[in-house]
């Protein structure tokens, strides 16, 4: 294999064209990928989605030799072994399902020469047979999926990975690779030196999911919620984790009662219901998955569109893992978390019963998703902030904070400062459900033999129920006005929390809960642009056919995003299929032909013209939310240079920012001001024509508009005339 990094990359990319139909690499998938050909070991950290397996994949295609991929589960390493025979890659896995006659002809393979990968369980692969086997052939790399489960500072630690550590010594020279999701900086530091890898390059991306839509609810009532989110979901894909099995079997009995194609899972069903529920709902033949935690770790099922948690998660590792199961394809998904106080009360009782050692972190990790779940600040801010990141947007516009959809408190200011000069009043020395009730206005026995009834701020919330209140001070200690200290998680008011006293700043709160429909996330403009439903719907039922008498998963034959892009370019011959995102040679092979011809049967029936050129990327209007996040400090600072009559590149150079990131504070100074006049930054000839195109098209979509004015007008003016047209309209 060439050394030097342009040829690497270049057979690198064929590889991934021929085998995959893929023509770019995602984020840090290049870098993942010349660690295992250069032979360094490496931890590698990409959020569900990021393309991992590929990181070990590809460079196993190029390199001479066997590469041995230890897995935790054995739906896993089948998914990942038919989706690798798919699309023409020599691969195979050894487990307790096959015979002894499979296992002699999975030997005789790799004897042979015949395999690029073998997938096999940390057990089977640390036997004494298994070792002095594969010790025998030429064994070009190690990749560990899976790889927190190594650490006891990760959520899943399994001890059987901790005997790992001899792959060094058992081959020599042979670069060993650690692929996760989620690993803080403990527990990547943790599996580097579990595993005894040589100078490793740890590589970590972005743990922001941009395509998940976050909403987090207070449980009010649970089957009633679910079935709002099924709702915005009818006939696609999705999982609702439950903590407990009663939980799990009543809510699968309640949605099959009213006609969901709901199943089970969870540890105390028997293996083989487990097994036909999870390849059922691989399958297709089931819409929804209702379990536990013991579902879904490698379930490789791309196009899940929705993830409900029906409690909440007893750390945001798990919350990331779990949630991240949705949208694995990159296109658009729904997660919904409805939580309550009891969900804290239930994790904590088994957190106490559980090793001392573990104790301490796992309640930090409860903690913190508690205030994540009250807390409202940029659910995809506090994901990243929690896993040591910075958030780098203003906003995400793809939560239920930024998309205004939380119901705020009239009087925040007014409130917050009650609830603060109260743990003021108490001396700092209790927690919150004790200031709750003092400020609910309590005769709590301790409260009246302390005397804390006679304190100026009992009962200055007596009108509010106490859960909200209780809430509220949540709501403040997220927002890191109060902080929890002791081992009483006793409150006390932070620097931050003596602003809001002075009234210098406002925190936000939210009003108490009530039930509410939720509106559907709007799909992406680049996930549906230019996709006929209907097609995409026929090439639906075909995939399902072809995977059906292949006896394989749907998504293995080709994932959403594949269909949806054969529903934009409607292909009219194999040349044209084959430019198809996700199409490489062997799917052309074998399904290149039923497709076209199922594609120009649909085209030439509802008059479409075909073989279209694919739509070049068009920026989204901003979503208007109907209760604005306050911008960010720097976006702040630009406004009073907007207000002196800039251009977006003098504030961009004033602020040393790039103009894409002024044009973005522009936006939403726009906004937040109720701008009209958009003359400062448009010529008001260029004004008048994209009025006049608005009035022809509407503003939903800033494409038609675009197009209207024959592509001479940006998109940046379009955008700030049409925000200025929705203020004045207001």
């Amino acid at each position: 294999m060439p050394r030097d990094s342009e040829s690497t990359l270049a057979a690198l990319a064929n590889v991934l064209r021929q085998y995959w139909g893929y023509d770019r690499f995602l984020p840090l998938q290049a870098e993942a990928m010349n660690c295992v050909l250069q032979g360094r070991d490496s931890v590698v950290v990409l959020p569900t989605g990021g393309g991992k397996s590929l990181c070990f994949q590809a460079p196993a295609v190029c390199l001479p030799g066997l590469a041995l991929v230890v897995s935790p589960l054995i739906s896993l390493m089948k998914d990942q072994v038919d989706s690798l025979r798919n699309c023409g890659v020599p691969a195979a896995f050894a487990n307790s399902t096959q015979s002894a006659a499979e296992r002699r002809r999975v030997a005789d393979d790799v004897r042979a020469g015949r395999l690029r990968l073998l997938y096999l369980a940390p057990e089977r692969l640390l036997t004494e047979g298994t070792l002095e086997f594969l010790q025998s052939v030429r064994v070009s790399l190690v990749a560990i999926d899976e790889a927190h489960c190594i650490s006891s500072w990760g959520h899943d630690f399994r001890p059987e990975y901790r005997a790992l550590r001899v792959l060094q010594e058992a081959f020599p020279g042979v670069g060993i690779h650690a692929y996760t999701a989620t690993a803080s900086e403990t527990v990547r530091r943790d599996i580097a030196g579990q595993l005894q890898l040589r100078d490793p390059e740890f590589l970590v991306g972005s743990f922001d999911r941009p395509n998940l839509v976050y909403k987090v609810q207070r449980r009010h009532d649970r089957l009633r919620q679910i079935r709002e989110a099924l709702e915005r979901h009818r006939g696609e894909a999705g999982i609702i984790y439950c903590i407990a099995r009663k939980d799990v079997d009543q809510t699968t009995a309640a949605l099959q009662e009213l006609g969901y194609r709901a199943l089970p899972y969870h540890a105390g069903l028997s293996d083989d219901e487990r097994r036909r529920n999870q390849e059922a709902f691989i399958e297709d033949e089931a819409d929804t998955i209702v379990a536990t935690v013991a579902f879904g770790m490698g379930i490789d099922k791309p196009n899940v569109r929705y993830v409900i948690h029906a409690g909440m998660p007893k750390s945001l590792e798990h919350y990331q893992q779990e949630s991240g199961r949705a949208g694995r394809d990159g296109l658009e998904a729904e997660c919904c978390l409805f939580y309550s106080g009891a969900d804290y009360g239930v994790w904590k009782r088994i957190i106490e019963d559980s090793e001392p050692s573990a104790r301490e972190g796992a309640l930090k990790s409860l903690s913190a998703m508690l205030n994540f779940c009250s807390g409202v600040q940029c659910r995809h801010r506090a994901i990243v902030a929690y896993f040591g990141q910075q958030y780098p947007a203003a906003t995400c516009h793809a939560c239920d904070v930024c998309l205004g959809q939380l119901d705020l408190v009239a009087e925040p200011l007014t409130i917050g400062q009650k609830i603060l000069s109260c743990v003021m009043r108490l001396q700092q020395r209790f927690g919150g459900d004790y200031t709750a009730k003092v400020l609910n206005g309590s005769n709590d026995q301790r409260i009246l033999q302390l005397g804390h009834n006679r304190l100026s701020t009992w009962g200055l919330l007596a009108d509010e129920n106490l859960r909200t209140i209780r809430d509220w001070i949540e709501q403040l200690v997220s927002q890191e006005f109060l902080v929890k200290v002791g081992e009483y998680n006793q409150l006390q008011v932070t620097p931050a929390g003596w602003r809001v006293l002075r009234g210098e700043v406002t925190p936000r709160l939210l009003r108490p809960a009530r039930p509410a429909k939720a509106a559907k996330p709007a799909p992406s403009e680049d996930s549906w642009e230019g996709v006929d439903r209907g097609l995409f719907d026929e090439l639906r039922r075909l995939r399902h056919e072809r995977a059906a008498a292949q006896h394989v998963p749907a998504y293995i034959v080709f994932g959403d995003a594949s269909l949806r892009d054969m529903a934009r370019r409607r292909p009219s011959s194999l040349a044209g299929f084959r430019q198809v995102n996700g199409v490489g040679d062997k799917k052309l092979a074998d399904y290149g032909q039923e497709f076209v011809e199922r594609i120009v049967a649909y085209c030439q029936a509802n008059q479409l013209p075909l073989d279209v050129p694919p739509p070049a990327s068009v920026p989204a209007l901003l979503p208007e939310p109907r209760l604005r996040p306050p911008p960010g400090v720097t976006a702040l600072t630009a406004f009073p240079l907007f207000r002196q009559g800039l251009s977006v590149e003098q504030v961009a150079q004033r602020l040393a920012r790039a103009p894409s990131t002024a044009r973005g504070y522009l936006c939403l100074f726009i906004q937040q001001e109720r701008i009209t006049d958009p003359s400062p930054w448009v010529d008001p000839a260029t004004v008048a024509r994209i009025v006049d195109a608005v009035g022809q098209v509407g503003a939903e979509r800033l494409k038609a508009v675009f197009d209207v004015l024959g592509g001479q007008v940006s998109y940046e003016q379009i955008r700030i005339v049409v925000l200025c047209m929705k203020n004045a309209d207001v």
